[in-house]
């Protein structure tokens, strides 16, 4: 517990500062943080927050923004990514170390260049108190929900839908109006997006409509599909899938797309795709004697990389893009 609370922590400074580095130099504020910000500030200022155009968020994102509203906007950035990342960090290394590997995947590192709810949102399929940061960015959060739902995540959602109906009771439909100009990409729907429907070959599998339920969900850019890395369970699995996510980041930088749907199709291609392959290649639970094998070569790899660590050969992940 000592070392995992360690890592993590030094992961949400380095990450935090990179982050807040970035927006200074790019001038970009809080990035799209910046939208729940203002939203808090809107509602304690007594204002309607969707009387601002393009304001996409539902109010639960404003209740999250309200401890940073007196911050400047780059230190809002840094803590905000920080902390998504350090919650994160701690989250998958109940899975082994080695799970810290999906930092190295470009969703992350999009993320952070804009600011993004993803991490935060992914920390919630660990720690079911979380779970109510599912709603400040639903198209986002509803397949982590609803595949990872508890009694009390369950309960604090319910608690925090309660609480914005109570600050602002007519939220609901005012939040809807601004939805028309919500420019995006659903996978299943970009060619050759519907490839994706045969994950549910694997249906007793609950990656599997994690996957399905992702697939479904309007996007926008290359870092909302970082949440698919919360299904590889091996090293290679995770490293095969972060290293093929970084061509549409490599070509985003020398190439930029002309609409959505090319960013959709970048994006089933590189990230969905493997991440079906996969997907459709991992052992599952139907079958008691690969599931049991599949736990003991998890277990061996968890004792064998612990042990590593202890010895002081640990290898550094890298702190910049």
């Amino acid at each position: 517990m000592r070392t995992r609370l360690f890592i993590s922590t030094a992961i949400g400074l380095a990450s935090g500062v990179f982050c807040w580095d970035l927006m200074v130099h790019v001038h970009q504020g809080s990035g799209d943080f910046t939208w729940a910000i203002q939203a808090a500030r809107d509602l304690l200022a007594g204002k309607n927050p969707y009387a601002t155009r393009w304001q996409l968020y539902p109010l639960p994102a404003a209740i999250f923004g309200l401890p940073f509203i007196k911050m400047q906007p780059e230190v809002a950035a840094g803590l905000f990514y920080g902390i998504s990342s350090a919650l994160l960090a701690f989250g998958v290394m109940q899975r082994g170390i080695w799970h810290l590997l999906i930092f190295l995947a470009y969703p992350y590192w999009a993320g952070m260049l804009s600011v993004q709810w993803i991490p935060l949102i992914m920390s919630s399929a660990f720690f079911s108190w979380l779970l109510p940061v599912t709603l400040a960015k639903p198209q986002i959060g509803l397949p982590v929900a609803l595949t990872h739902v508890g009694r009390k995540g369950t309960l604090g959602c319910l608690i925090l839908v309660l609480l914005s109906f109570a600050i602002m009771p007519r939220w609901f439909p005012l939040w809807l109006g601004q939805l028309g100009g919500y420019e995006h990409f659903v996978p299943l729907l970009v060619f050759p997006g519907p490839l994706l429907v045969l994950a549910l070959l694997r249906y007793r599998n609950r990656d599997a409509w994690f996957f399905f339920l992702a697939a479904s969900m309007p996007q926008r850019w290359y870092y909302d599909p970082f949440f698919l890395w919360l299904i590889p369970k091996t090293r290679r699995e995770i490293v095969y899938t972060a290293g093929l996510s970084w061509i549409p980041g490599i070509w985003r930088w020398h190439h930029g797309p002309h609409s959505f749907t090319e960013v959709g199709r970048w994006t089933v291609v590189c990230l969905y795709l493997p991440m079906l392959a996969v997907l459709l290649l991992q052992k599952t639970p139907a079958d008691p004697q690969d599931s049991t094998a599949q736990e003991q070569t998890n277990s061996g790899e968890n004792i064998a990389e612990s042990e590593s660590y202890r010895g002081g050969s640990e290898t550094s992940l890298p702190k910049q893009l």
